[in-house]
């Protein structure tokens, strides 16, 4: 637990790094924007103790080449989007909303963040996003099990708990000191084929994963994001990615 809930020194003195957070589009307003919900940045920022760049997803218009060489890292955040199944080589139809730029967008960050050896976190998306990357398949009938009933307020969607067992011996496991976590669960698609080299830190008790890690690539299904200033083990998950980030 140590190594994770430590936030390395570097906000008070010298210069922090510099994330890349994806944008994802949507409707403001009547008319498109590229959006970052604000939890997302604020807890990432808090406890990775780093400062951070939105990320537009208008691969028209910029390419991911463009800018990695002047971030220190990447977070891919969660969306109400899903990946467009073609991605991962399906070709049954699929409920959305999608978001094909954003799909673009992060495909090539992730190629280019990894020839970079730069630390990548994911969530939720993010995490559905780094299996496909990886030349993993994701399935789509996860519904109650993982995803409280979309009528309810965020608050209650989001209180949706479930307990996951961390892989012996992996990453988290050794970090966090224990076998297992209690985490929120807000998602229909997940993890069906896992992507070469990707290592399981967690599972579901129905068997669906949860997080996976690859050298400086880790991330996770829940959303830690969430509520975070009251959860010890969200915040150590930022902590992680900033200590990630440092010892690069």
């Amino acid at each position: 637990m140590a190594e994770l809930a430590c936030l390395c020194a570097g906000g008070a003195g010298g210069m922090r790094p510099v994330v890349g957070i994806i944008a994802c589009n949507r409707m403001t307003g009547g008319e498109p924007s590229v959006t970052v919900m604000r939890r997302y940045a604020e807890a990432a920022m808090r406890y990775g103790d780093f400062a951070s760049l939105v990320v537009p997803s208008l691969p028209g218009v910029m390419a991911a080449g463009e800018i990695v060489g002047r971030l220190d890292g990447l977070l891919l955040t969660g969306s109400p989007s899903n990946v467009e199944p073609r991605l991962y080589g399906d070709a049954g139809v699929s409920d959305g909303p999608f978001d094909p730029e954003r799909d673009a967008m992060t495909q090539g960050l992730i190629a280019e963040f990894r020839a970079a050896g730069k630390p990548i976190f994911g969530i939720c998306r993010g995490f559905q996003e780094l299996n496909v990357a990886f030349g993993g398949s994701l399935r789509r009938d996860l519904g109650p099990r993982h995803h409280s009933p979309e009528e309810r307020d965020l608050p209650t969607m989001f209180g949706h708990r479930h307990d996951v067992a961390l892989a012996p011996e992996g990453r988290l496991a050794v970090a966090y000191g224990r076998d297992s976590l209690t985490v929120n669960s807000v998602h229909y698609q997940g993890v069906d084929r896992l992507g070469d080299g990707l290592v399981v830190e967690a599972t579901a008790p129905d068997g669906v994963v949860e997080a996976f890690s690859a050298g400086d690539v880790l991330a996770v299904q829940w959303h830690p994001e969430w509520d975070s200033d009251a959860d010890a083990d969200s915040q150590a998950l930022f902590a992680a990615f900033g200590a990630m980030l440092r010892r690069r």
